[in-house]
């Protein structure tokens, strides 16, 4: 595996023999190639540095998906600057935490939260504010040079391209440094994993601000020089009208259950379809063989995560295991452990350990938890349980974090229990995931009320969706007497999944 430094050199080498080719277009008049792509990211780059923003300084963004969005990303990895994507569905609460914590130079969202980057305490930190709403209006275009020529700064592979936040398990949330040679090595693995030619369209109705939409879909397209079909959210009837047009489709789970509730799912429409592929959140043996039965396609599960990128991937030619996600990629390594890091033999479920160029270079102002999450012999401990059967398959069984997965978005329940239990009224709380056809899992509150208060289940939601984003927000409130614990006193949330699922 090579990388040759700064990320966008990778990119261009795939892209560059199709200059002139499409790279991205959608149902309306967006219609990118590729040298306009390297223009539009050479004067954002010519812009950035403008400002005085230098190699190493933080860009943060929050804003709806847009090409924009794109400009910005390619244009800080040319300039060696960090770039910091936000979920747009965070609240105040959430982004003060992350622009504090991240210390960007510059914050680009919407006119509603730059105006009130003040109220955050924030605005004496940030050097450079710009607005870009939903409808591209704002002052953002006017970060753009004249100058449509950049010379892409020629950084080491080690240094980080990327800043991604994933929450801890004690709420506090941690910068996740990925670099050049992160992002750069494992496109390269899954371009040759999956097969991706010049010739493919990716039908692309991922976010891009997170590893799936922004590393794996983007990068695969960038470094073959293929296009992409561009859809600002997942919309059935649009993915419906779309496939015709593609070869590839990533989704999560969520997206192949709601596309199996049409009857207009069917092998003809499908038959330009080379690849489905699934990431994000386990999917259901039962999604992957419906799906077989309805187009005649397997879906192809993978395994990955914000700190390691993809490690594994169900093989392109060769058997596709349903309720695996493969095998590990080139250059990755996979291993099961026990509490003292002894190998597992196969077949025997433990703790999976991740080791190569895919993985980061760690959290972000947290030496201490870096150390924490890497053994000896400097593989990363994922958090997860899983087992690899006799034909190296690697299965995910289970979290020994309380994650959950809903929709294909990370939610850690710490962070909204911290928040119920502030509530008058309130005596202690547990938030769990429990099964749902639609999103994988859904988050449910357990809450104990303090003796004779009532409380209303409704405004608990209200009052949590007032701080968080609302994909974090409980589905379901349930009122019981005590919480499960074991002898030590912990709170048993196995059986409480067992008892609401």
């Amino acid at each position: 595996m090579t990388t040759k430094g700064n990320l966008y050199t990778s990119y261009k080498e795939g892209f560059k023999k199709n200059l002139e080719g499409l790279f991205l277009y959608d149902d309306k008049d967006l219609n990118i190639t590729y040298r306009e792509l390297d223009s539009e990211t050479a004067r954002l780059a010519n812009g950035l540095k403008g400002l005085g923003l230098s190699e190493g300084d933080r860009v943060t963004v929050q804003v709806d998906k847009c090409i924009e969005m794109v400009y910005l990303y390619l244009a800080c990895v040319r300039s060696n600057i960090i770039f910091h994507p936000l979920n747009p569905a965070y609240k105040e609460r959430e982004l003060s935490y992350f622009l504090d914590d991240a210390k960007p130079s510059l914050f680009i969202s919407n006119e509603e939260t730059i105006s009130r980057i003040n109220d955050l305490g924030l605005g004496h930190s940030i050097n450079h504010l710009f607005v870009l709403n939903e409808d591209g209006s704002g002052n953002f275009s006017d970060i753009s040079s004249t100058e449509d020529s950049f010379i892409t700064v020629d950084c080491s592979e080690n240094d980080i391209a990327a800043l991604l936040y994933s929450s801890g398990t004690t709420g506090k949330p941690k910068g996740i440094m990925l670099s050049h040679g992160n992002i750069s090595s494992n496109v390269q693995s899954l371009v040759k994993a999956w097969g991706f030619q010049e010739s493919d369209c990716l039908l692309h109705a991922l976010p891009i601000y997170h590893v799936h939409g922004l590393f794996v879909a983007l990068g695969c397209a960038l470094m073959t020089g293929s296009k992409l079909k561009w859809l600002e959210s997942f919309e059935v009837d649009s993915i419906l009208k779309s496939l015709p047009e593609c070869t590839v489709m990533m989704g999560v789970p969520t997206y192949y259950t709601r596309l199996l509730t049409r009857d207009a799912l069917d092998p003809e429409l499908t038959n330009q379809i080379r690849l489905f592929i699934s990431g994000s959140a386990p999917l259901l043996e039962e999604t992957f063989n419906e799906f077989y039965k309805r187009t005649n396609h397997q879906i192809l599960e993978r395994y990955g995560m914000t700190e390691t990128n993809m490690n594994t991937s169900n093989p392109l030619k060769g058997e596709r295991k349903p309720g695996t996600v493969g095998l590990p990629l080139q250059d990755v390594q996979v291993k099961i452990v026990d509490e003292n890091n002894v190998i597992l033999p196969e077949g025997e479920i433990g703790n999976i350990q991740i080791k190569g160029p895919n993985v980061f270079k760690g959290y972000w102002e947290m030496p201490d938890k870096t150390k924490e999450d890497f053994s000896e012999d400097k593989f990363f401990n994922t958090g997860d349980k899983g087992l690899i059967d006799e034909d190296g398959y690697l299965s995910i069984v289970g979290r020994s974090k309380d994650m959950i997965i809903s929709g294909g978005l990370n939610i850690y329940p710490k962070e909204i229990e911290s928040i119920i239990d502030k509530i008058d009224g309130v005596l202690e709380s547990a938030v769990i995931g429990i099964s749902d056809e639609d999103l994988g899992e859904k988050v449910v509150a357990i809450i104990v009320s303090e003796e004779g208060a009532l409380l209303n289940k409704k405004e608990i939601i209200v009052e949590i969706k007032g701080q968080l984003a609302g994909f974090k927000a409980p589905k379901e409130v349930k009122l019981v007497e005590q919480l499960p614990r074991n002898a030590m006193g912990k709170v048993q949330k196995n059986i409480l999944r067992d008892t609401f699922n």
